[in-house]
């Protein structure tokens, strides 16, 4: 992870520049690009392919892609934002609670997740954020996210 801020005024965060942000990695990595980023707004993008290997199970001749997943992407897309601030640098962004979840319509490959993430709260440590996932300018999925921001051994 990167130790100073990443500014992307006027333009995309890349790929590596997210892996420099959030600690997550291949297959774990859910979000391709960040297509803007505010203090209280990120948006980012998500490519959903059939090499994605969770297809192979789920569900096999009807791939989905799995809607826990689909929220895990949103959070990375908060994370992105969340933890490119100063005070967050450095560190991981754990779940506390997932609320108000709705899953609309399916996500499969070749579908591409558009993620509106909208920060609501950062105090201390601790973040809530608003998120909609959309496909085609359709919504497919939403929740309420809140994390902690952790320094990495300070869990123990």
């Amino acid at each position: 992870m990167g130790k100073e801020e990443i500014s992307i005024k006027g333009k995309t965060i890349d790929i590596n520049a997210i892996q420099k942000i959030i600690p997550h990695r291949y297959p774990f990595l859910l979000v391709d690009r960040i297509t803007e980023m505010g203090e209280k707004r990120i948006v980012g993008l998500k490519n959903v392919t059939i090499n994605e290997p969770f297809f192979q199970g789920h569900f096999p001749g009807h791939p989905v892609m799995p809607g826990v997943l689909i929220i895990e992407a949103m959070a990375q897309v908060a994370a992105v934002g969340a933890l490119n601030l100063k005070d967050n640098i450095g560190k991981i962004a754990y779940f506390t609670s997932i609320n108000n979840a709705r899953f609309r319509k399916p996500v499969v490959p070749g579908d591409q997740l558009v993620i509106e993430v909208t920060i609501m709260k950062v105090r201390l440590s601790v973040m809530q954020a608003h998120a909609v996932a959309k496909v085609d300018g359709v919504v497919v999925t939403e929740a309420d996210l809140m994390c902690a921001f952790v320094t990495p051994n300070e869990e123990k």
